[in-house]
């Protein structure tokens, strides 16, 4: 069966990030819950599906995962139309986001980048400015991490061939930082 088969690959993939990734997965959590504790932020970033994400994210951690707690700040550069639509008509839509970053991040914020082919330029070229602002890059990736992977301080890498696999283990991911933060406050 169809359904039988989609299960299992997803399965398969959600074992692969456990049996591959959790370091990375903690280390990520790490980052974060320092960067909340020093006072500083969390922007994340993506296109398409990978916007989604990030934008579900950041909501995890303005609002809550788990339990009550206090508001973390975190914001999703792909959720303002109005400075997307006017960056990418002024200037191109590879500058989107580094736009966004020569505006909002701060040395200490952490920028995470979401791409599935791990070669979305508009996120590249915003992960290279944070990390020359003084933030901590990750990103979560897919396939064999595209050129984003060799632009971070961490790389998450969902080495699957299938685009929406790699999307679930995202948020998968995502779930899990958001989780691991909410148990260090």
């Amino acid at each position: 069966m169809f359904l039988h088969k989609e299960a299992d690959e997803l399965i398969a993939a959600v074992t692969y990030v456990k049996e591959n990734l959790a370091e990375k997965v903690e280390e990520l959590a790490n980052q974060i819950i320092v960067a909340f504790n020093n006072g500083k932020k969390v922007i994340l970033m993506g296109n398409g599906g990978s916007a989604g994400d990030a934008q579900h994210i950041a909501a995890e951690f303005v609002g809550r995962f788990k339990k009550e707690r206090k508001s973390f700040p975190a914001i999703a550069l792909n959720t303002n139309t109005s400075t997307l639509t006017a960056v990418g008509n002024d200037y191109g839509y590879d500058v989107v986001f580094s736009r966004q970053i020569d505006g909002f991040a701060q040395q200490g914020d952490v920028v995470i980048g979401i791409s599935t082919s791990g070669n979305s330029k508009n996120v590249e070229l915003a992960l290279e400015l944070a990390k020359k602002r003084g933030c901590y890059t990750a990103a979560l990736l897919g396939k064999d991490g595209g050129t984003i992977k060799d632009k971070v301080d961490l790389p998450i890498i969902v080495k699957w061939p299938n685009t929406p696999r790699v999307q679930e283990c995202h948020i998968f991911i995502g779930h899990s930082v958001c989780d691991l933060v909410d148990q260090a406050f």
